[in-house]
């Protein structure tokens, strides 16, 4: 008898193995809402150590990891984020670079959601392992502590690359083919390199400092910049290729011609593309006027116009340069292609979201000056050639916002100022640059393209991607041979 007393095991029950509790995803501290709309602070704060190594714990470590294979840069996830649950940062942080050139970067503003973390096996009944927070955490702790790896190339192979923009393309090709001893001058356009990165995406988003140290990385890696040097009218890149002695040629221009919505009253004062408006605010800081003689956009309300990333980072910069923020989207919540957390952030923060809605007209007044926008109700029909439910207007809903500033933000398109200097660029009916699928090449032998230029404007990661593939063909096309792996660079640097 056991009376009085808790029944005892049976021996199946005693020897079965007891799993430890499941730690839950591990939230990042962030900027109160209150007190983040009066300054362009990053929003969210990043991890702790202990809070890296908490999250890293979450990794089952797979045999056949799928967010590999969902990552555009190959990153070796499993075995950085294994570093991390071991405390050796410095060591995740080498391992990372092994296969990006942008580790602070990616962390902050990659859709990792789509990519890496919706291939993670916890997604399947639960919350993914936090691979771009921990990507961000090793890099921002290698910058805090000083600690980073040297900057390492092979010895020189006698080959000159030249590389026509200095955004995420761009520099991701870059690094690669410096790493493996080409000389390697990158042209850049505007007056500091980066690219979207510095002119696009908000500082509250992403600190210009952890560009310009990426930047610095590069050239420790003898990578040489020049910047106001507009391919297309100092020089075509059949000039490189002839007359200044470059072996090859990546074109990564991006994509910056910005599209309007074609309806009236779009010509008049205070109607902005999100890239002039996004470029005054972040590249030539109008946001600290006037120490930076750059003169704000100062309205009483900002609609944006469109549901994207972009159309996010201009709502939310509205609200910090203090005025009332709205977007109008003619498609439902649900097929916003903006991240869910830039939506949350930008709900938290005040901007008001017109679904369901499009614009028809711009209200102006005698002075030509944006007095407001004319909408008219959405409701969904049936698919499109997307696979969305396509918006159709509802007839006799039309109703006026008042507004003083209007920006807008659905779409960009490569500017055309290469290809018209270089006819032998072929171009396709969107704009972007005829290339071929695997190695990038152009209809120029010895040109390649990557990132917008030829996508068509997407993200970060993906114009990475297309870097590092475009990359390895220019080495092929260089030397004849594949490019040296990770290991093999390690190897042949390693002291006998």
């Amino acid at each position: 008898m056991n009376s009085g007393m808790e029944p005892t095991p049976s021996r199946s029950e005693s020897k079965r193995p007891q799993r430890p509790a499941r730690v839950p995803r591990q939230p990042m501290p962030e900027q109160d809402p209150r007190r983040r709309v009066t300054n362009f602070e990053e929003v969210p704060r990043g991890y702790t150590p202990e809070l890296a190594m908490l999250e890293a714990s979450r990794c089952l470590e797979c045999k056949k990891p799928k967010c590999v294979a969902g990552c555009p840069v190959d990153i070796a996830i499993p075995q950085f984020i294994g570093l991390i649950k071991e405390g050796k940062f410095e060591e995740a942080a080498v391992k990372l670079k092994e296969q990006t050139a942008l580790p602070a970067v990616c962390g902050r503003v990659c859709p990792q959601e789509s990519q890496c973390e919706a291939e993670c096996v916890l997604a399947r009944k639960g919350e993914s392992v936090a691979i771009g927070r921990l990507e961000r955490f090793v890099a921002d702790y290698t910058l805090q502590s000083g600690k980073e790896e040297k900057a390492v190339r092979l010895p020189p192979t006698g080959k000159r690359a030249a590389v026509i923009g200095a955004g995420p393309a761009g520099i991701t090709v870059a690094g690669d083919l410096a790493r493996w001893g080409h000389e390697v001058v990158v042209f850049e356009a505007l007056h500091l390199p980066g690219g979207v990165l510095m002119y696009g995406i908000p500082e509250f988003r992403l600190p210009k400092h952890i560009v310009q140290h990426e930047i610095e990385q590069l050239r420790r890696l003898g990578v040489k910049i020049l910047t106001d040097h507009i391919i297309g009218k100092t020089q075509t890149v059949e000039d490189l290729l002839k007359t200044e002695g470059f072996d090859t040629v990546f074109v990564g221009s991006g994509a910056g011609l910005p599209m309007f919505l074609g309806i009236p009253g779009e010509n008049a004062v205070g109607v902005y593309s999100a890239n002039e408006y996004l470029t005054r605010v972040n590249l030539m800081k109008a946001y600290d006027f006037p120490r930076h003689a750059t003169s704000p956009v100062r309205a009483a309300h900002v609609i944006t116009v469109g549901g994207g990333n972009v159309a996010m980072d201009s709502a939310r910069t509205a609200v910090r340069m203090g005025a009332k923020s709205t977007v109008v989207y003619r498609r439902a919540r649900e097929q916003m292609p903006a991240r869910a957390e830039e939506i949350h952030h930008a709900e938290e923060e005040g901007v008001d979201l017109q679904l369901l809605t499009n614009p028809v007209r711009i209200v102006v007044g005698p002075d030509n000056r944006v007095r407001g926008v004319e909408c008219i109700r959405m409701e969904l029909g049936p698919p499109d050639e997307s696979g969305r439910q396509r918006p159709e207007p509802v007839e006799g809903s039309e109703f006026i916002i008042e507004a003083d500033a209007i920006v807008v933000s659905i779409g960009n398109r490569p500017n055309p100022l290469i290809p018209r200097t270089s006819p032998d660029l072929k171009t396709t009916r969107w704009g972007t640059l005829e290339a071929e699928e695997e190695s990038l090449q152009t209809t120029i032998p010895g040109v390649f393209a990557g990132g917008d230029v030829v996508s068509g404007a997407a993200t970060v990661i993906s114009a990475m991607g297309q870097g590092k593939q475009a990359a390895r063909a220019m080495h092929r096309h260089m030397t004849g041979d594949d490019p040296p792996t990770p290991e093999a660079i390690a190897e042949r640097l390693a002291p006998d």
